[in-house]
C-alpha cells in the first residue's frame, strides 16, 4: 500500500458509555477505503476525555489513541452515539474542546445520538442534522435553531455531517469517502463490506413510532382506541367527527391541539403501523391494504411508501425466510 505524504486524519470522539458500533463502523469503512484505493487516504484516531479506558454500551472496552488534553488537528471530527447519552449530564470540558476544535477541521459532525453533544456547543445552529429517530423529538425540542430531518440516514450542510442510527455511520462514512476519494472507490467499500452503496428509504422504516399511543382528551383517546382497533373501518373526519359528538370543524381543531396532527394524518400512521407488523408476518401486500382500511392496492402503497420511505413489497422482502435463517 503506498503512502501517502498528508493522508486525511479522521478523528471519532468517544464518551463513556458510546455505541461500539458508531466508533467501530466508520473506522472500518475508512480502513476498507485504505485498501481499495492502494494507499494510505485516512488515518484514523479514537478521542477519549482520558487516557483511561472507554467503556461501551455493551461492556466492551476500547483504549483511545489520544485524549482532550493532547493536540492535534484533523480533516474530519465526529462526535459518536452513547444510548443513554444525557444531554445535562455531558462534561463541560467536552463541549469547550468541541467549540475550539471542530472550526479548525474540514468538516465535523455526527452519529446517532452524538448529534446531541454537537448541538449543546452550538456549533450546529442554523444547520440541516439528523440523528436517530428516538432522540429527534428531543433535539428538536433542545435545540429550536437547529433543523432536524427525522427521515434521512445522513445529511450534509457545509461543513457539518450528520448520521441517523447506529449502522447509518457506516452509510456517512461511505458518503464521505465518496466525496474524498470518488465514486468507483466508495462502490468497491460497499461492495467489500457487504453494504448498500445508496441505502433505499429513510431510517423511519426501521422506527417503532409511539406517535400512535391515544392522547389528549378522554373523548378522542377514546376515538382513537376504536381506530386501532378497528383498522378497516370507515375513519373519514366526519365520521369519526359524528362517533365523537363533534362537529366536523371542532373535532378537526380539537384533535389537532391535543394529539399534534390531524385525524386523518393520525390515521394513517396506525394503518401503517398495523400493515408493517402485517408484512413483517409474511402477509402479502393485498391482503394488508385490505385489512387495514385501505381503498386499493395503489392508495395503499403511495401511503406506505411515504410513511418509510420503501413500498410494501420491498418491505415485506427483508422479513422473508427470517424463521429458517
Amino acid at each position: 500500500m503506498r503512502q501517502e505524504a498528508h493522508p486525511r486524519t479522521i478523528a471519532i470522539l468517544a464518551l463513556p458509555g458510546m455505541q461500539m458500533l458508531d466508533v467501530a463502523g466508520p473506522l472500518d469503512v475508512f480502513a476498507e477505503a485504505n485498501v481499495q484505493s492502494g494507499r494510505t487516504a485516512y488515518r484514523t484516531c479514537v478521542i477519549g476525555t482520558t487516557r483511561s479506558m472507554i467503556v461501551a454500551s455493551s461492556g466492551m472496552r476500547v483504549l483511545p489513541d489520544q485524549s482532550l488534553d493532547d493536540a492535534g488537528v484533523f480533516d474530519t471530527l465526529l462526535v459518536a452515539g452513547a444510548p443513554h447519552l444525557s444531554v445535562d449530564a455531558i462534561d463541560p470540558r467536552v463541549l469547550d474542546w468541541l467549540r475550539a476544535q471542530a472550526p479548525h477541521s474540514r468538516r465535523y459532525g455526527s452519529v446517532c445520538s452524538g448529534a446531541l453533544v454537537l448541538a449543546a456547543t452550538g456549533l450546529m445552529a442554523g444547520r440541516r442534522v439528523t440523528t436517530h429517530w428516538s432522540v429527534a423529538d428531543e433535539l428538536a425540542r433542545l435545540f429550536p435553531d437547529v433543523s432536524v430531518e427525522v427521515d434521512a440516514l445522513h445529511v450534509r450542510d457545509g461543513p457539518v455531517r450528520t448520521a441517523a442510527g447506529v449502522t447509518a455511520g457506516l452509510d456517512l462514512s461511505l458518503a464521505l469517502v465518496e466525496e474524498d476519494l470518488g465514486r468507483g472507490v466508495a462502490k468497491k467499500v460497499a461492495s467489500h463490506l457487504v453494504m448498500f452503496f445508496k441505502r433505499p428509504g429513510g431510517q423511519l422504516q426501521f422506527s417503532r413510532d409511539k406517535g400512535t399511543n391515544p392522547a389528549g382528551h378522554a373523548v378522542l383517546q377514546e376515538i382513537q382506541r376504536w381506530i386501532i382497533a378497528n383498522p378497516a373501518a370507515e375513519a373519514s373526519t366526519s365520521a369519526l367527527a359524528a362517533r365523537a359528538g363533534l362537529s366536523s370543524r371542532h373535532f378537526v381543531r380539537l384533535f389537532n391541539h391535543e394529539v399534534g396532527m390531524t385525524p386523518a394524518a393520525w390515521v394513517e400512521k396506525v394503518r401503517i403501523g398495523q400493515a408493517r407488523q402485517m408484512l413483517e408476518s409474511g402477509d402479502r401486500p393485498k391482503q394488508v391494504a385490505v385489512i387495514c382500511g385501505f381503498t386499493d392496492i395503489d392508495t395503499f402503497r403511495r401511503a406506505f411508501q411515504r410513511q418509510t420511505g420503501v413500498t410494501p413489497a420491498e418491505y415485506r422482502r427483508r422479513y422473508e425466510n427470517l424463521e429458517d435463517a
